[in-house]
């Protein structure tokens, strides 16, 4: 089964249980129009269903049956740090043993003005962070402050860890996974 990134980006459209009962909602369209997330409307879902000229309840009903089978997974939000005054936007980068990663992952996710937090394998010993997290702030004291007091908040002073300034910016938007409109692989 495919599933919705953050954006509303579908995995895999084609993926979708196209046993909806309702004849008057495409699934795979649906799908296809989510990717390109909600509008920034009062009724997001009557917005998407006036676009495919169905009903909105259709929407509604379709994405319970698209959730309950599975093929979304979740719906996020993507925040533009930039356009909120978040110009201090840091990677930050832990050298936490294995055995503490989970919880040392929970905890730090737990923490205010950190938007990412995940586990990667690390390649010792160029690369031995394993845990990696996405922080903001107005300003590059306020991260650096900021990541002090995680780091204390969650155990953590002792980890080696990097915090990686974003120097440049480009396009945000969220992974679209599966297949284009046209039928292609991304």
């Amino acid at each position: 089964m495919g599933s919705m990134r953050a954006d509303g980006a579908v995995a895999d459209p084609a993926a979708a249980d196209p046993a909806i009962d309702d004849p008057a909602v495409d699934a795979g369209r649906l799908l296809h129009r989510l990717r390109r997330g909600l509008p920034l409307v009062e009724r997001p879902y009557a917005a998407i269903a006036g676009e495919l000229g169905i009903g909105e309840q259709d929407v509604l009903r379709a994405l319970a049956h698209l959730i309950e089978a599975g093929a979304v997974g979740r719906f996020g939000v993507i925040v533009d740090h930039q356009a909120l005054g978040y110009t201090a936007n840091a990677m930050v980068v832990w050298d936490v043993p294995a055995e503490r990663i989970d919880e040392a992952g929970r905890r730090i996710a737990a923490c205010g003005g950190v938007s990412l937090c995940y586990r990667r394998t690390p390649r010792p010993p160029v690369w031995p962070y394993a845990l990696y997290t996405m922080i903001h702030g107005r300003s590059r004291d306020e991260v650096a402050g900021r990541v002090q007091r995680i780091a204390a908040r969650c155990g953590l002073e002792e980890a080696d860890r990097r915090i990686l300034f974003t120097v440049r910016r480009f396009k945000q938007t969220a992974g679209c996974y599966g297949r284009t409109e046209g039928g292609g692989q991304r």
